[in-house]
């Protein structure tokens, strides 16, 4: 089991974007937090609004972005133009290459979300794009999976063998997750509340990793929600 209290992540203050890493990224370097398994970014972003990351290119990374506030204006080299608000999963599978930018979509309001990097499993694949929404999908007491290999349930669909699942818990609710696939581990993150994990008590935007598991189970002690990402692990 690995833990990563919150006010240990790397920081990044730009003025309009304020950031913290939960691995090496940027200016933020640490040898013993280089990702977990095929999980390379997690990066909790805040940005002011109208700013935000102009056109830049990317390639063989499958990106995952989640706001927790706010709304995001996505535009890429594939034609996409979209905003994505709370209640919403945008990948962007860059494959053999993609442009886009990234701006807080009010003039008024911050935006916050996470931004999310993942190893992909086929090299130089075709660029693509998926958003859908869950905020309609009860996830309040139960946890919901949101990003899987082959679309199921609903969820979007990423190139590796991971899932991504989220959950609303209400105070002093237990739910159980297990395993969906082999060799992989999971990395659970806390996005408010406090939740109990296996005894171990987690808070807001902490996170733990357990290289090798078959079940776990999340106890809230306050109203919480909780992403879960289980990802193929190797050392």
């Amino acid at each position: 089991m690995i833990t990563h209290q919150s006010e240990t992540r790397g920081t990044a203050d730009h003025g309009w974007l304020k950031s913290r890493h939960t691995f090496s990224f940027g200016e933020y370097y640490n040898s013993e937090r280089m990702g977990f398994g095929a999980l390379r970014v997690i990066n909790d972003d805040a940005v002011d609004p109208g700013m935000g990351f102009g056109t830049h290119p990317h390639r063989d990374m499958e990106i995952v972005s989640i706001p927790l506030e706010g709304a995001l204006q996505h535009r890429d080299s594939v034609g996409t133009s979209s905003v994505i608000k709370k209640g919403e999963v945008q990948i962007m599978s860059a494959g053999t290459g993609i442009s886009h930018s990234e701006f807080n979509a009010s003039k008024t309001d911050p935006v916050k979300f996470l931004q999310i990097w993942v190893l992909p499993k086929k090299m130089g694949v075709v660029p693509r794009y998926e958003q859908i929404n869950f905020s309609t999908v009860e996830k309040t007491n139960r946890i919901v999976t949101v990003v899987s290999p082959d679309g199921r349930e609903g969820s979007v669909s990423i190139n590796q063998d991971a899932f991504f699942s989220l959950t609303e818990l209400e105070a002093s609710h237990v739910v159980r997750y297990e395993r969906k696939g082999s060799g992989t581990g999971l990395y659970v993150f806390v996005i408010s509340g406090t939740v109990e994990l296996n005894g171990l008590v987690l808070n807001p935007r902490d996170g733990v990793g357990l290289e090798s598991f078959e079940e776990i189970e999340l106890r809230s002690k306050t109203s919480s929600e909780v992403l879960l990402m289980e990802v193929p692990f190797s050392r």
